[in-house]
């Protein structure tokens, strides 16, 4: 199996992974998952794709991420792994896809508004 490159997208955050056969680790920004993502929710939504379809110790994914913030970087790495899955074998798409992990999230920051305070809140209205 050569390297399969993927890329996922979550409101500005980019990730770009490589994915290998290997022995399951995960390298994010040349740091070990634990240390990239400190919280375990953020871990197993990185790790959500591999545990589903039952490759968790079967490929050593390298990935490079930046733009967002964490949460979105770990759900656009999620995205990414779900798209290789489905590459490595096609039977993964319909348990992937009940879950929710093929589509791409389109929910992104609203643009703020001139003569507003943000993009729906006003400034303070007088009457007098």
């Amino acid at each position: 199996m050569e390297i399969i490159h993927k890329i996922g997208r979550r409101k500005t955050a980019v990730a770009r992974i490589y994915v290998s056969k290997g022995k399951g680790n995960i390298t994010i920004n040349n740091r070990e998952l634990n240390n990239y993502f400190t919280t375990p929710i953020l871990q197993y939504k990185v790790q959500q794709p591999l545990k589903l379809t039952e490759n968790e110790k079967a490929f050593d994914i390298k990935v490079n991420v930046f733009g967002g913030g964490i949460t979105g970087q770990a759900e656009a790495i999620r995205l990414a792994i779900s798209r290789a899955m489905v590459e490595v074998n096609e039977e993964n798409k319909a348990i992937l896809k009940l879950e929710g992990l093929m589509t791409r999230d389109p929910r992104m920051v609203e643009r703020k508004k001139f003569g507003q305070k943000k993009a729906r809140k006003k400034f303070q209205f007088s009457k007098r």
